[in-house]
């Protein structure tokens, strides 16, 4: 076994073990890692193999994000996931980052617990199964849905609401599926918003942000109205009840559970209760 730093060649192992564990995660999304932490995402590999990952990614020096914690599951219960985990948390501490982040499953949840992380609040992933003749047929223009300049309003308004700027996600959002990024204005200002992209078996929605149940079910129709995937996910905030309900309508069914967890000072805690649904546990 040897943990080093993660490289680009390394992609290909990480999308196989996120298949392995049917999360929805692309080779793109595994480089947005490597491009924004270069030398703070991790792999153990076993006789030239990657069989475990941990990558993580900072937002401004505001707090980092720890996600794709993976381990083969032929190589698990060895510790390898422990290993890497606290690899990835001993960089950010050596690089003097003040608070850590991630959404923890229900299996993780008691480890990073014994690491000094503490509940902020749960996320309920929703999920929809469509038959193939639900699915409209029109074609859907990819054109973008959001002027320059617009954006540029979005980007600095989910700078308060997410606590940081992630504006770099979210233009990549943009420019790999622009037909899924939309807002809902009112009076020059943005009421609601949201950004998708195109998973590994399903098209995601998030991050969906909604100040009111109109502007939350015109931006959840027309997500539905612009994906031809069969599977659909979005990954909500518990405590909001006008998300659920919206997604409810639409026949999404809730199916696992997540905590978000933060690990020193919450200083940037944003505003969550806006938010109907985060970008992803991977991202935040």
């Amino acid at each position: 076994m040897r943990l080093r730093i993660m490289t680009e060649q390394d992609v290909p192992g990480g999308v196989r073990l996120n298949t392995l564990s049917g999360w929805n995660q692309t080779a793109a999304d595994w480089r947005r890692f490597l491009e924004n932490s270069p030398r703070a995402c991790f792999v153990m590999e076993h006789d030239g193999k990657v069989v475990g990952t941990a990558a993580t990614i900072p937002y401004e020096s505001r707090f980092a994000w720890i996600a794709m914690v993976l381990v083969d599951p032929e190589h698990r219960k060895q510790g390898i996931g422990t290993d890497l985990l606290k690899k990835a948390i001993e960089h950010l501490d050596r690089s003097q980052v003040v608070t850590i982040k991630l959404d923890a499953t229900p299996q993780g949840k008691p480890i990073y617990a014994k690491l000094g992380f503490v509940e902020e609040y749960e996320i309920e992933r929703w999920i929809l199964k469509r038959e193939p003749g639900a699915i409209s047929t029109t074609p859907v223009s990819t054109r973008p849905a959001l002027s320059e300049m617009e954006r540029e309003q979005v980007f600095e308004a989910d700078k308060e609401f997410f606590g940081a700027d992630r504006s770099f996600l979210l233009r990549a959002l943009c420019d790999e599926a622009p037909e899924f990024a939309t807002a809902v204005w009112e009076d020059g200002l943005p009421q609601g918003y949201a950004f998708g992209r195109r998973g590994l078996f399903a098209d995601q929605l998030g991050p969906w942000m909604a100040k009111n149940s109109e502007a939350g079910e015109r931006i959840l129709q027309g997500f539905l109205a612009k994906t031809s995937r069969e599977t659909l996910i979005v990954d909500c905030l518990k405590s909001n009840s006008m998300a659920a309900e919206l997604l409810g309508a639409c026949g999404f069914v809730p199916s696992r559970s997540l905590t978000r967890m933060f690990r020193g000072p919450n200083t940037y805690a944003g505003k969550p209760d806006l938010f109907c649904a985060i970008l992803g546990p991977e991202f935040g």
